[in-house]
């Protein structure tokens, strides 16, 4: 329930509604002929969140393995999210500033309350439906993530539309705004959930984790890359990863403030991310079909392959039915290639060292989403153009395939013991 809970955030707030409000409503100052800066500012506050995550993530994770405080810290970061999202739909025309504020410290909320909440199902759950609980927890996120977007999207059909001051332009003004505090509201309620049902794991405390957690983590890190770099395969994995995943974690926080841009309407932007959410589910089931077949290296080729054709019919997008279509194609490939890099990943990792280089990918799948949106932005802002944006993603899905092509599964399989750098 917590992820049918916070999915809410993910999919409402960060990916539909806020980077349409933010470009037409925060950022309603800018002169319409340099509104492509409010896009290069959207992908600035993107990559800003994804730097204070990345160091959340790396400090709170050997809290999170430690303390036996992990509901209470999911309530702390918890109220955190919720209270910033709802700060978020009380913003007004040109308060930008503040909007990348608080949307920051919501994504604060939201990362520093999943770190705790994954660290509960170990405890939850026996290790022999640990895979079943997991994958009905991320089933039950997408469902409850697009029931509510579709309640938002009748809510921003209905409401009047208004214009900003200025402007002649109409916009759901309205509806946005409470399609944001629905998202709160939908997050503090049916977390309520855990807190109620689930109990406390008892952890033995670590005195040393609570003098100085920053130094401990950023120890382990250190030493877990020092490991990883030991072993060839993984760690081109690894670097193909960081690559490709950015341009991923780009596309889903960029899309509808490019579409919104180039002059798709609202209801249609966020229309096809609901059409991406209805078929990313059984398409990752597809995907693990044809990775039975070929193999998931193959498989995460081809879907790269796919994305960088996306990007280049983005590029050309001009009417709402291809930004339509280009979602769909994103929708059939976009959890499967981001599921079986987890599961390659997983069969490369010695066995002996699963839960140590596990934790380094989580932590480095957080990174992996700080630069995309940042040279998105620049890209956008020197060109005066998104388009160009979208064509420079083509460089980490290029760059991480060409670097995954070097990576010998075969054998990582086979031994589970790679050659040494």
């Amino acid at each position: 329930m917590y992820d049918w809970a916070n999915s809410a955030f993910a999919t409402t707030v960060m990916a539909a509604v806020l980077p349409i409000f933010f470009r037409n409503v925060s950022t309603a100052a800018i002169p319409q002929s340099h509104h492509y800066l409010a896009t290069s500012l959207w992908g600035y506050t993107a990559s800003a969140a994804m730097l204070f995550i990345a160091i959340i993530a790396l400090i709170m994770g050997p809290i999170a393995d430690h303390f036996s405080s992990k509901k209470i810290f999911i309530g702390i970061f918890t109220s955190i999210g919720v209270l910033f999202t709802a700060l978020i739909s009380l913003t007004g025309s040109g308060d930008w500033i503040w909007v990348s504020i608080f949307f920051i410290a919501a994504n604060i909320g939201f990362a520093g309350s999943e770190i705790f909440y994954d660290s509960l199902l170990p405890h939850i759950s026996r290790p022999e439906h640990m895979d079943r609980v997991s994958t009905r927890g991320y089933a039950t996120g997408y469902f409850g993530g697009g029931l509510l977007l579709i309640i938002n999207i009748i809510m921003i059909w209905l409401l009047p539309k208004t214009s900003i001051q200025g402007s002649s332009v109409m916009l759901p003004i309205l509806g946005m705004r409470l399609s944001i505090l629905s998202a709160a509201v939908w997050w503090g309620l049916f977390s309520l959930f855990l807190f109620k049902i689930i109990p406390e794991p008892k952890i033995e405390f670590h005195d040393s984790i609570s003098t100085n957690p920053l130094k401990i983590s950023a120890g382990r890190l250190i030493n877990t890359f020092k490991e990883i770099k030991r072993y060839k395969n993984l760690f081109l994995f690894l670097l193909a990863f960081w690559f490709y995943n950015d341009g991923i974690g780009t596309i889903i926080k960029m899309a509808t403030a490019f579409g919104d841009e180039i002059g798709i309407s609202t209801m249609d932007l966020v229309g096809a991310l609901l059409l991406t959410q209805i078929v990313g589910f059984p398409s990752s089931l597809g995907f693990g079909k044809i990775a039975e077949r070929i193999g998931a290296k193959k498989t995460i080729l081809i879907g790269l392959a796919i994305y960088i054709m996306v990007s280049v019919a983005a590029f050309f997008i001009t009417r709402a039915i291809h930004f339509w279509i280009v979602a769909f194609i994103i929708g059939l490939i976009q959890g499967g290639t981001q599921a079986l890099s987890r599961s390659l990943f997983g069969s490369m990792v010695p066995r002996k060292k699963s839960a140590e280089f596990f934790g380094f990918y989580n932590i480095s799948g957080k990174f992996a989403g700080i630069i995309g949106p940042a040279i998105f932005g620049i890209v956008s802002q020197l060109a005066k153009t998104s388009r160009l944006g979208v064509l420079s993603l083509i460089l980490f899905f290029v760059t991480g395939g060409l670097l995954l092509l070097k990576v010998d599964t075969e054998k990582s399989n086979t031994s589970r013991n790679q050659t040494i750098l």
